[in-house]
């Protein structure tokens, strides 16, 4: 089945356009790796269309999984908006499917082979961090903010402690959200991301956060996308 839905990818992109190519993002592990039952969008770089973007929809189908293929090289600024057109257009359909899914596909390294990310109940929502953390008296103590910026650093403000720890190796992410959370109960991770990152930059984020293994820490569904 791995291979079936790799070579519908490669022949439903070609049939797209000669001179089409999509560059998937790269991890190098990835929870889920097959996938039933799917209709494939793609999201190209494509610097003659209108912010660089051309979105391929013509083959989803709203009762099956879908898989969006997002070229690498976009950042959130031109990818998020299409995503969430793809999300309501989802939600909003008049043939609906309760177990069908929304995933992001991505090249996994290790496997030689596709992966894939969930994002069905990811709700994307263009805020400033800096309101975000103006407002905090509406965020629980027990949480910790993670604010992934354009120079690839990763800040985290936990609110446990009242302190900041800024990261420029994402191979210690799980280890400081792990560390900050021991002996917290329940304690939520809120996600902040500058909208200049690129779309690769973003998966390769997602994929080492869905590697945290606690059952006292949970990641809010809601993303911030920020300038």
């Amino acid at each position: 089945m791995k291979n079936t839905i790799l070579i519908v990818l490669i022949s439903l992109v070609c049939s797209c356009g000669k001179d089409k190519i999509l560059h998937l993002p790269e991890v190098d592990h990835s929870e889920i790796s097959e996938i039933n039952d799917v209709s494939p969008a793609y999201l190209f770089y494509d610097t003659t269309q209108k912010d660089s973007v051309e979105l391929n929809r013509k083959n989803l189908i709203s009762t099956t999984n879908w898989l969006v293929n997002v070229d690498k090289r976009l950042t959130l600024k031109q990818a998020i908006p299409h995503i969430k057109f793809l999300q309501d257009k989802k939600q909003n359909s008049s043939h609906k499917n309760k177990n069908a899914k929304n995933y992001f596909t991505c090249n996994d390294i290790s496997k030689k082979n596709l992966g894939f990310i969930d994002f069905t109940d990811v709700v994307y929502i263009k805020k400033s961090i800096i309101n975000v953390l103006a407002d905090n008296h509406s965020i629980p103590n027990n949480t910790l903010i993670i604010h992934f910026d354009s120079s690839k650093n990763i800040k985290i403000n936990s609110f446990f402690d009242k302190i900041n720890i800024t990261h420029s190796n994402i191979s210690e992410l799980n280890h400081s959200i792990t560390s900050l959370s021991e002996n917290k109960n329940n304690a939520s991770v809120l996600l902040c991301f500058d909208d200049h990152l690129s779309f690769n930059e973003y998966i390769l984020f997602k994929s080492v956060l869905s590697r945290l293994k606690s059952k006292s820490i949970s990641i809010s569904k809601n993303e911030f996308i920020s300038n």
